[in-house]
């Protein structure tokens, strides 16, 4: 939110982001995933003249349809807010400030611009989230892992928090992003491509236009590739410092590190971010806090128990955050009342720092 729109959501039940997720739940992609695979919406697929039966006979389409004219209306809203408060002056910098200067040059209507920016929101929420979260689940399942992560950041950085200028100091701390994007991608089934001439494959012929969906969890999962790929283990990255747009980028497949964010021309749009976020994320866990069991838990959360849908998670598990030492307790609430003091009452940045600010 705060990059697509210049706003802070401090809490968990912001109006806004409780508006957002609740479009999301209702139209739930567990729901849509069952319309998806349901007949009614394969016979369309298989036969394009089905297609223009009435909307009751195709569930799929009318669900689309309700979606569509309510996340519109979101999205429309909060282009329109950023909109207005850019001509009063008080716009914070975010990606929708830039994608209203475009639309001066470019002339594509609100519509389309509000889709963009709506669009970065939604692809980059829980998908990143959800990786934060499965890693989360790797330090219970693999200790060792954390320890030695902890060991690096300590030997490289000592007390000083991460930054992204520490990507190729830390290499164990960034085989453990390559490794939590191979080993529990959010993204199981890439969103569909399809060819644009006819293919040859292995003896098969595609036709063009042709659906391809990329099955990022067998690959990624792949043996032949990996060695025992459901054990957590970044040292199988420890050498390569290739960001994750670098790595999609060799024409050799096997040299890349993982396929979560898709392949080809229509590659995930988000990647660079994704890269920059997550690793920040873990680093900086890594750096204040012991991740361990909660007091009480009998048994380890199984990593292949996941919810459905194109966008997949781990199911809920528990886990305890302890610092890491009162030395690092202190640093973190020193650095919440350093950045407390530049939020006003309603906990948005009166002048956003400049290592925060939105750069093009």
């Amino acid at each position: 939110m705060m990059m697509t729109y210049g706003r802070r959501t401090p809490q968990y039940d912001d109006a806004e982001m409780r508006e957002y997720l609740e479009i999301l739940s209702t139209h739930s992609l567990e729901k849509t995933t069952g319309i998806i695979q349901s007949t009614a919406a394969n016979v369309p697929d298989a036969y394009p003249i089905f297609r223009k039966l009435p909307r009751w006979l195709l569930p799929g389409v009318k669900m689309a349809v309700e979606h569509t004219k309510r996340e519109e209306a979101f999205y429309l809203r909060l282009w329109n807010e950023v909109k207005m408060k850019l001509d009063e002056g008080t716009q914070k910098p975010c990606f929708t400030v830039q994608m209203l200067r475009e639309q001066e040059k470019e002339g594509f209507d609100d519509r389309f611009g509000a889709y963009i920016s709506g669009g970065s929101l939604e692809a980059g929420t829980d998908t990143t989230s959800n990786t934060i979260l499965a890693f989360i689940q790797a330090m219970l399942l693999f200790p060792d892992v954390q320890k030695k992560a902890h060991a690096e950041i300590d030997r490289v950085l000592g007390d000083r928090l991460p930054s992204m200028s520490d990507w190729a100091n830390l290499p164990y701390v960034r085989g453990c992003v390559k490794e939590t994007l191979r080993w529990s991608p959010t993204t199981t089934l890439i969103v569909p491509h399809a060819t644009f001439s006819d293919e040859i494959y292995n003896g098969y012929r595609i036709p063009r236009a042709a659906e391809i969906v990329v099955n990022a969890w067998a690959v990624n999962n792949n043996p032949n590739i990996y060695d025992d790929p459901r054990r957590f283990d970044p040292a199988r990255f420890i050498n390569d410092a290739q960001s994750s747009f670098e790595a999609s980028q060799n024409p050799d497949v096997t040299k890349r590190d993982h396929f979560t964010f898709g392949a080809g021309r229509r590659i995930c749009a988000g990647i660079h971010l994704a890269d920059v976020t997550i690793f920040l994320a873990i680093s900086r866990l890594l750096w204040g806090f012991d991740i361990t069991p909660a007091p009480g838990q009998t048994s380890l959360p199984d990593p292949l128990l996941r919810t459905a849908g194109l966008v997949s998670m781990p199911l809920p598990f528990p886990a305890r955050f302890e610092p890491r030492s009162p030395a690092k307790a202190d640093k973190i609430k020193q650095m919440w009342n350093e950045a407390r003091q530049l939020l006003d009452n309603e906990m948005q940045w009166r002048e956003i720092p400049e290592t925060l600010k939105f750069h093009l």
